[in-house]
């Protein structure tokens, strides 16, 4: 028997080995353990004396209840450990268990598991909804009323349904035979009698509970494997944003430095007086206005003759300079309102815009024209205030 168990464990790990070609995420010391319980009957697989009785006791001829509880491991998706506990009570008159105590018998053992269904159809990344489980093992045994102590050896199938969504509920029914199960009659529960083997049979169902693994199942998981083009690919879409991220770097620190020297530039700007800047802008503005100007009655916006002569020169001017580009600026006179003075300072300068463009043929592209309001500043004589000018824009620098 126990060269049967050691061949059997052999040829299952040996599968277990063969099975693994997938790779599964790491099983930590915490991972894939499970707790159950079952009920059952169990029954001697003998017949043996019973008093007078000629049919004696034993094989379907008494039962007992009993009650199991179980803590195990998975180590792979194949082969785990398991420790199993079972409690035999109250007996039937005619079960060679039978006992005078409310506990009959108990066994407890260290047991092999192995995945059938994934030892011979692989795993494919979570429990199949229903698995064949071997269990192979053995342990201690303990009868109590007439006290018996021995070992025994231990085999099952689980056939087991896995439940949830998780499937992290497991419901089985498990046959098992269990030699050397000790009865009152015999000192070594190992040992034939009458060339029968001292053992029983028993049929349990359970529910195993398993807890939650670090990979964030209740199951083993496949690992996602990368073939070495999709790696090599990889590396090399990596190696390209490490250059464009380079490149970008670089772009960001120019960038740093024109902001530095815009800075620089703003604060020196900054720290010149207004009035220095104003009367620079008025400097240049002058020197690059034109002499002639044109004179306007007062509220009029219509170019006289003096006004046409000095309109004249302007366009001689532009056409001796054909690059040049002129601004035209109308004034106003302080008397009357804002209102009408702006409006007519623009008008003012439309006019002269209108004459140089229509009379003397010049480009509407090379003037502009821009109304300045009311002022007091050019002449202290408002007759000399009420004018239309000339500024060469190209002379502004």
């Amino acid at each position: 028997m126990k060269k049967l168990f050691f061949v059997l464990a052999a040829a299952m790990l040996t599968v277990s080995a063969s099975a693994q070609k997938t790779t599964i995420t790491s099983n930590k010391t915490g991972d894939n353990w499970y707790v159950g319980a079952n009920i059952g009957i169990a029954t001697p697989i003998a017949k043996f004396p019973y008093g007078n009785d000629a049919e004696g006791a034993g094989r379907l001829k008494g039962f007992a209840p009993k009650l199991g509880v179980r803590v195990g491991k998975n180590l792979t998706t194949v082969f785990g450990i398991a420790l199993d506990a079972d409690v035999y009570m109250e007996a039937s008159d005619k079960s060679a268990m039978k006992q005078c105590t409310f506990v009959d018998a108990i066994n407890v053992d260290l047991l092999g598991t192995f995945n059938l269904s994934n030892a011979f159809g692989g795993y494919k990344g979570e429990p199949r909804p229903f698995e064949v489980i071997a269990l192979v093992g053995g342990g201690y045994s303990h009868t109590y009323g007439a006290p018996k102590s021995g070992v025994n050896v231990k085999g099952a199938f689980d056939f087991a349904f896995n439940l949830g969504a998780a499937k992290n509920l497991q419901l089985y029914i498990e046959p098992a035979i269990v030699f050397g199960q000790p009865i009152p009659s015999w000192q070594n529960p190992l040992r034939k009698v009458n060339d029968k083997w001292n053992g029983i049979g028993q049929v349990s169902v359970g529910l195993n509970y398993k807890f939650g693994n670090s990979n964030g199942s209740s199951n083993f998981k496949i690992e996602q494997l990368r073939d070495q083009a999709e790696i090599d690919g990889l590396n090399a879409k990596i190696n390209e944003l490490r250059a464009d991220n380079k490149a970008k770097d670089g772009k960001i620190a120019a960038d740093g430095r024109t902001i530095a020297d815009l800075k620089s530039q703003l604060a020196a700007c900054q720290a010149r007086p207004a009035q220095t800047i104003i009367e620079e802008r008025i400097i240049k503005e002058v020197n690059a206005t034109l002499q002639p100007i044109v004179i306007f009655g007062q509220g009029k916006t219509t170019i006289d003759a003096a006004g046409m002569a000095s309109c004249e020169m302007v366009a001689k001017y532009m056409k001796n300079h054909p690059d040049s580009k002129v601004k035209i600026l109308g004034y106003a006179s302080p008397e009357g309102s804002k209102e009408v003075n702006d409006r007519i300072a623009k008008q003012r300068a439309e006019a002269v815009k209108n004459v140089l463009v229509k009379k003397y043929k010049i480009a509407a592209d090379r003037l502009e024209a821009e109304g300045q309001g009311a002022t007091d500043k050019l002449s202290p004589e408002n007759d000399f205030n009420r004018v239309a000018k000339f500024i060469d824009m190209n002379n502004i620098k």
